[in-house]
């Protein structure tokens, strides 16, 4: 079965972007793209809302071919040129993408199907609104928290609509020279 992983970016006050979407104070470096390069190895399918594919879909098929591409853009891009891409969106209505599947009704069932094919780890990155459905309904397996050392005051909080306890247990952390530090949590399993 595949697992849901989560991979997002989030300021010390718990937002994953500024009030009109800005993500400009998000700190990297190679050290963090190289982390998040083995955690890509380990998947094959990268899941999106509509806003974030349309980001990542302007950027990464090309990104290689840029005569600036550094290592992190070629690597993945190669990658997302051969993950499975599935969008969860109303509104996406483009026939004949390659390589991605448009999710329009039902997400949490269509996602639990998706986690049951044949295949490695799925892999969600930003995507805010895709993160906060899915923990409301159960089917995020683990999350990696990158925590920027900056304070926003408010923006696009990283947990919403949530109105039930999620119990997560600590697996491990990680400490950047970009300042930013990994959290990695496990979904609690039920008994």
């Amino acid at each position: 079965m595949k697992k849901i992983i989560v991979s997002m970016h989030t300021s010390l006050d718990g937002y994953v972007a500024g009030p009109k979407g800005e993500m400009n104070w998000i700190k990297f470096d190679d050290e963090l793209f190289d982390f998040v390069g083995k955690m890509t190895d380990k998947a094959d399918t990268a899941l999106y809302g509509r806003k974030t594919y349309e980001m990542m879909h302007n950027y990464w098929p090309t990104a290689d071919q840029k005569p600036n591409a550094t290592k992190h853009d070629i690597e993945h891009a190669h990658w997302y040129k051969q993950s499975l891409k599935v969008v969860i969106s109303t509104t996406l209505n483009e026939p004949g993408l390659d390589k991605t599947r448009i999710i329009s009704s039902n997400p949490a069932e269509n996602i639990e199907s998706l986690k049951q094919e044949n295949g490695t780890n799925i892999m969600i990155f930003g995507s805010a609104s895709v993160t906060h459905l899915l923990f409301s309904e159960g089917l995020i397996d683990e999350l990696w928290l990158f925590v920027n050392p900056v304070v926003l005051g408010q923006g696009i909080p990283l947990f919403k609509g949530i109105n039930h306890t999620v119990n997560l247990i600590f697996a491990e952390s990680k400490e950047f020279s970009c300042g930013v530090i990994g959290l990695h949590y496990l979904k609690k399993q039920e008994n």
